[in-house]
């Protein structure tokens, strides 16, 4: 039937836009944008919680970093990360987690998980 409607004068007569597509190609065409849709949005959903981790152990050798060169001004450790903050740390406010100092030894005490 095709081949009857190709080489009728009416369908060489249209244009690309009049011949359009059939609904079964359409539907194809949106079930497949659906599926890579899905795809890409389960792939994504974990991203976030990866961060936090990754955020939460570099603070960790920051902190220990920090820990280190206080040591090295003030000749002792740090009582409590409270006196890292001034001039070692920028604040202990925004941090992910929640760290214990113990002499060299940074403790973390809470962070997030997935």
């Amino acid at each position: 039937m095709l081949k009857h409607l190709k080489s009728s004068e009416d369908w060489s007569e249209k244009s690309l836009g009049a011949k359009g597509f059939t609904l079964i190609e359409l539907l194809v065409v949106i079930v497949i944008l659906g599926v890579l849709a899905a795809v890409v949005v389960f792939s994504v959903s974990g991203i976030t919680d990866n961060s936090e981790q990754s955020g939460c152990a570099q603070e960790l050798r920051t902190i220990e970093t920090a820990v280190e060169a206080y040591r090295a001004q003030e000749g002792a450790y740090p009582a409590n990360i409270g006196a890292l903050a001034p001039g070692f740390i920028r604040s202990t406010s925004n941090l992910l987690g929640s760290y214990t100092v113990s002499g060299s030894t940074v403790t973390v005490n809470s962070c997030p998980t997935p």
